[in-house]
């Protein structure tokens, strides 16, 4: 221990240290209390329960509490003999003793060395140990600094627990000494790193490179994924080979994946990843697994305008377009078929592995309501249905098996046009039709109402010919010519040019509704269904036969005589008829 003043002045010879005890005495108290507030050097001299009782050369010595000799979250060891560094906060307290501290000598040292390495913007180590409102405390080895929350990680950091306790590198933002404050950051630290990890992954990145990132955020179009230092973006259609509607549905923030480098480009240092590349391609050996004709099991993913995707197993899809979902729901959307996870029946149309495109159908998985009705009734059948709608062409009516055939406007009537016989008819009217024909592959169904009724024209038709003179029945007088109507009512028209062979006879007000004439029939239209007939042409022919019957070249007779001769045997045998 060192010497006390009272032995110091012992030594010397005793008058002179009556005259300078005083002097003595202020010297030694005076450097003593001049030591208040540094740090010095002691032994440890006894342990005493939680405390360790040392000795720093005064007149007596201090206790310090054995935790102060241990970290944050370390054990105190410590033994008699050892020298440690302590800091004197005053010479004596109410008992008499030194009061040390070695938690502050360990501050002091730390400020010292801290200063010197923020001074020299050098990382520091140090360990968190606490909680406190805004951040964290770390011991910066006997310097407590304080960590906020924001300059913990680079990305939010949901749980700090793994963190604390453990050493690790962090950068001082500002210290006052004065204040006790410091600021410290480990995402600084992190920046840093990261960014000379950056460089060194961007500079050996290569396309088709497998490296592990974490999501670091998910977009509608897919995701983020920190590779170190960089980040890449993973698109939703190379995260799986099945269809991943939103990322979210496969990926969350902070989950580590394995990815490919699918594209990188070295100016812009943008980089496209993969998932769905590190797992066997499921499109290889399609078209054996899936032949057309095969009727297999799928799950409905999705629905559009223009049908719905059937998924057959994870990565492998297929289109049902709206034209092969159902026999008979015609311009109806595919929504209202089939509903999304839907589980269907499906068969494989065609395949094309090159596009990825597999065709599907659903109706071809159903009976054919066409054949069907095919086989129940044949052509000719009588039916009887409603009027589903009214269009341009004819009349769609309802049949048996929820199919319509068309009634077209040529087969609504016999005799009148079809615009005109069509006015007969409404929407939600029951009408009795003929089956005349059934094309199942266009699926088409044709239907007749006139076919109901007997073809007068074609019946009469069938027995008079061109050529042929006929009484017929004045029905109409216009100024082109005559209507007319010949035996069971085939109608008829006689142009004004053959009402007579002479032009002065041409008029048609010479006749009036319902006299009868001889005309012969010029044409049989059957496309018009109407006859054309010519009374010019039937007198013409008369002369003709009048000139071979009754005159000659020598006979010297005129032809008034000759004419008057045929006449009259024209009339006799018209009279003998009637």
């Amino acid at each position: 221990m060192a010497k006390s003043a009272a032995a110091r002045v012992a030594a010397h010879d005793i008058p002179a240290a009556k005259e300078n005890f005083a002097a003595l005495l202020e010297e030694s108290l005076g450097s003593a209390q001049g030591l208040e507030g540094s740090v010095l050097s002691g032994t440890v001299v006894a342990i005493d329960g939680e405390f360790a009782l040392v000795d720093v050369g005064l007149k007596s010595e201090g206790r310090v509490a054995l935790r102060e000799f241990g970290g944050p979250a370390g054990k105190a060891e410590i033994k008699v003999g050892d020298v440690v560094e302590v800091y004197l906060e005053r010479m004596e307290d109410k008992n008499g003793e030194a009061m040390l501290s070695r938690e502050k000598a360990k501050r002091e040292e730390a400020w010292t060395a801290l200063e010197k390495q923020f001074k020299d913007n050098q990382r520091v180590t140090g360990v968190i140990f606490g909680r406190v409102k805004g951040g964290f405390t770390v011991d910066l080895s006997g310097a407590v600094a304080f960590l906020p929350g924001s300059q913990v990680d680079i990305r939010p950091v949901r749980d700090v627990g793994p963190l604390m306790g453990t050493p690790q590198p962090f950068q001082i933002l500002k210290m006052d000494r004065a204040r006790g404050n410091i600021v410290v950051s480990r995402r600084a630290v992190l920046e840093e790193s990261r960014a000379e990890a950056r460089s060194e992954l961007v500079a050996n990145l290569k396309e088709g490179q497998v490296l592990q990132g974490v999501v670091k955020n998910i977009t509608d179009y897919g995701a983020f994924v920190d590779l170190g230092g960089v980040d890449g973006l993973l698109h939703v259609t190379d995260i799986a080979w099945r269809r991943i509607n939103h990322p979210s549905e496969a990926l969350h923030i902070g989950q580590t994946v394995n990815v490919q480098v699918v594209r990188f480009n070295p100016e812009t240092q943008r980089i496209s990843l993969g998932m769905k590349q590190l797992e066997a391609d499921p499109w290889e050996g399609v078209a054996a697994k899936y032949p057309v004709g095969a009727k297999l099991k799928g799950r409905v993913t999705n629905i559009t305008d223009y049908g719905a995707f059937v998924e057959l197993e994870p990565g492998i899809e297929g289109l049902v377009h709206v034209s092969e979902m159902s026999w008979t729901k015609k311009n109806v959307h595919p929504g209202k078929i089939v509903s999304t996870s839907q589980e269907v029946e499906v068969m494989v149309l065609d395949v094309d592995p090159t596009k990825r495109r597999i065709s599907l159908g659903l109706k071809q998985c159903m009976d054919n309501p066409w054949s069907s009705f095919v086989d129940k009734h044949p052509a000719g059948t009588e039916l009887e249905g409603e009027i589903k709608n009214i269009t341009e062409f004819g009349l769609f009516v309802g049949l048996p098996g929820e199919i319509d055939g068309m009634v077209h406007l040529s087969d609504l009537d016999w005799d009148r046009a079809g615009e005109e016989a069509v006015q007969d008819y409404k929407k939600g009217q029951m009408v009795k039709v003929k089956l005349l024909d059934v094309d199942i592959e266009k699926e088409r169904i044709s239907l007749g109402i006139k076919q109901l009724k007997k073809d007068t024209f074609a019946e009469s038709a069938g027995t008079l010919k061109k050529g042929e003179v006929v009484t017929c029945t004045v029905t109409a007088v216009t100024d082109g010519g005559l209507e007319v109507t010949v035996g069971d009512g085939v109608p008829g028209f006689i142009k004004k040019a053959d009402l007579s062979r002479e032009r002065t006879e041409q008029r048609p007000d010479r006749f009036a509704v319902g006299e009868k004439v001889d005309a012969k029939i010029a044409q049989v239209d059957a496309k018009t269904r109407k006859l054309t007939l010519s009374i010019k042409a039937r007198e013409v022919e008369e002369d003709k036969q009048a000139m071979a019957e009754f005159g000659s070249s020598d006979s010297g007779a005129s032809l008034g005589d000759i004419l008057g001769a045929a006449l009259n045997k024209a009339k006799k045998k018209k009279g003998d008829d009637e």
